[in-house]
């Protein structure tokens, strides 16, 4: 995963680190939950404005996935490989969706605002699609699921780069 996250960083170098940091948060790789480190650690940004820069960078992509996903998954059945990958990924999110059919919209923020792989921004959109919770309210869930989870890695990426000062 390190690996994946140099690379990316290294390919998206823009002129200023806080459009890096926006478009880091925005892909389904890193959001928010590589980019905040990457802001305060290696960029040395503030924490604060690193922390609203990734969430406005992690919301960018809930809308456009609510509304146009089942277009997407429609011209993804047409190829074979795409369809795989597709059904492969819907079936792993499927999995993952116990606690949003359980709790319903509180159960999606939650889902989203835990910071453990597959359980962001993009994952809560698909799965808030695969389940058919209203998109407006869905919306709302998961943009409030990016801010905790924002403040969870915040501080957990304070917590760390000060426990790791003092070896």
């Amino acid at each position: 995963m390190d690996e994946i996250v140099q690379s990316l960083v290294n390919h998206i170098q823009f002129s200023s680190k806080e459009l890096s940091l926006i478009v880091l948060s925005a892909l389904p790789i890193t959001e928010l939950r590589g980019a905040i480190p990457l802001g305060v650690l290696l960029f040395k940004l503030h924490p604060i404005k690193t922390y609203f820069l990734c969430c406005l960078g992690n919301t960018l992509p809930i809308f456009p996935l609510l509304m146009f996903f089942g277009k997407v998954e429609q011209l993804l059945k047409r190829y074979e490989f795409s369809n795989t990958f597709l059904q492969w990924y819907l079936a792993k999110v499927k999995k993952q969706t116990k606690v949003i059919e359980r709790f319903e919209l509180w159960g999606l923020m939650l889902f989203v605002a835990i910071p453990l792989p597959i359980t962001g921004a993009w994952t809560g959109s698909v799965a808030a699609f695969i389940l058919g919770i209203d998109r407006k309210k869905s919306f709302i869930s998961i943009t409030c699921g990016v801010f905790i989870a924002g403040v969870i890695v915040t501080l957990l990426t304070l917590g760390g780069h000060t426990f790791y000062s003092f070896l």
